[in-house]
């Protein structure tokens, strides 16, 4: 299970890796440097910096609302799928229980 980190402590990492990120080179650089001393695993920093990126419009790639968008339409999707099966398992088994020549 991932670990939580707190919004604050999020918010503040990507802040302090965005500022260095023109001085270490990349934002895995920043990540190995500044994550070990921030209690935050590198690659997790290195993933809020790219993100925050793309947020900006840095970078290209969908931004933090459209990827909450697209989870929410996939768990829509499943949820009509799985009623989806429901209703034709339901509608065979009453096409049958109807059928005269069933009895």
């Amino acid at each position: 299970m991932p670990k939580r980190y707190p919004a604050e402590l999020r918010e503040r990492a990507t802040r302090m890796a965005l500022d260095r990120v023109d001085e270490h080179g990349s934002a895995w650089a920043v990540a190995q440097a500044l994550g070990p001393r921030l209690g935050v695993g590198p690659e997790t920093l290195r993933k809020w910096v790219l993100q925050a990126q793309i947020d900006a419009g840095a970078r290209p790639g969908p931004s933090s609302g459209e990827v909450a968008e697209i989870k929410r339409l996939r768990g829509e999707v499943r949820d009509l799928k799985e009623a989806n099966d429901i209703l034709k398992a339901a509608s065979i088994f009453f096409a049958r229980e109807l059928d005269p020549r069933h009895r």
